[in-house]
């Protein structure tokens, strides 16, 4: 039997209510630690799910935005551990459910195993990396499963059939839909 995850039971309450989520997205540490605590702590006591992004200095799935973010992140010193803290902070205020967007590279460099191991530890409830295709996702998915995280893929409006299966059996907990071309 599948587990229920904090995203998928959040979704099925939304379901059964009848309303769409409010999952805001926030890059950690942007402008600095505290404010970006504070700003995650305001936006959870209104919001279904919050999504966090790690800071990340060259972000290929991200417009001008949040690239700026990532920058304002990154030079107030906010590192990989940093975001794992974060997110146990705002833990401390809220048990809402937590995704993160990072980039395959920070998770590489922390080693697979123990990425998915200290987001579980932190709080986090689903993990997408937007440049891992699922062709290449085994080993991630492998380390979500063992630690109970959602792993969460993307999906364009050119996603064939064909692939959108193959994604689906790996996906859990939702699916990102890329809305622009």
């Amino acid at each position: 039997m599948e587990r229920s995850s904090r995203i998928t039971k959040k979704f099925a309450e939304l379901a059964k209510a009848k309303r769409t989520a409010f999952m805001p997205f926030l890059v950690a540490g942007d402008p600095d630690y505290k404010r970006s605590l504070a700003f995650a702590k305001a936006l959870v006591k209104n919001a279904d799910l919050l999504e966090l992004g790690f800071p990340y200095s060259d972000p290929l799935a991200d417009g001008p935005t949040i690239q700026a973010a990532d920058a304002r992140a990154l030079k107030s010193g906010m590192t990989v551990s940093k975001v794992f803290s974060l997110v146990r902070d705002i833990r401390k205020a809220s048990d809402i459910p937590i995704s993160v967007l990072v980039y395959a590279n920070l998770v590489y460099k922390r080693g697979i195993e123990r990425f998915y191991r200290e987001a579980r530890k932190a709080g986090i409830d689903g993990v997408l990396i937007p440049d891992v295709p699922v062709e290449e996702a085994g080993p991630f998915v492998k380390a979500a499963t063992k630690y109970g995280v959602d792993p969460v893929f993307l999906v364009t409006q050119t996603t064939t059939d064909a692939r959108l299966k193959k994604i689906g059996r790996y996906a859990r907990g939702y699916l990102y839909l890329v809305s622009v071309l």
